[in-house]
């Protein structure tokens, strides 16, 4: 298999996986709502491959290998309702707690400097 077709394999594999739909599921119908589940997709891949040896020492060889993968960030919802359409956003807690804790040392940092003056 040359270097190419292995490339394209990976990404026609990882691309036909790589969807919401995949990872949430179908929207979902209540009432007179339906909610449309809202992810950022990435994925990637690589490979390689050699031929030949090194010298007397090694026997002519060859080799290959290749590679991916998949990653699904949840970043929120569509709700579609007969009156209006909006999105509601999935926050990330730790990182609105790392935030919090990094507002909240820069605040005492700055209060001690100012206690000095």
């Amino acid at each position: 298999m040359s270097s190419h077709t292995l490339l394209q394999s990976l990404h026609d594999n990882l691309s036909s996986r790589a969807q919401v739909k995949s990872v949430f599921g179908d929207p979902v119908t209540a009432g007179d709502k339906t909610i449309i589940p809202v992810a950022k997709i990435a994925y990637g891949f690589g490979a390689g491959a050699g031929t030949g040896g090194l010298g007397d020492t090694r026997p002519k060889g060859e080799g290959g290998g290749g590679g991916g993968g998949v990653r699904a960030i949840p970043i929120g919802v569509f709700e579609v309702g007969p009156r209006e359409t909006r999105f509601v956003a999935i926050q990330d807690r730790k990182k609105l707690a790392g935030s919090l804790l990094v507002g909240a040392a820069l605040g005492l940092l700055f209060a001690r400097r100012r206690r000095r003056q």
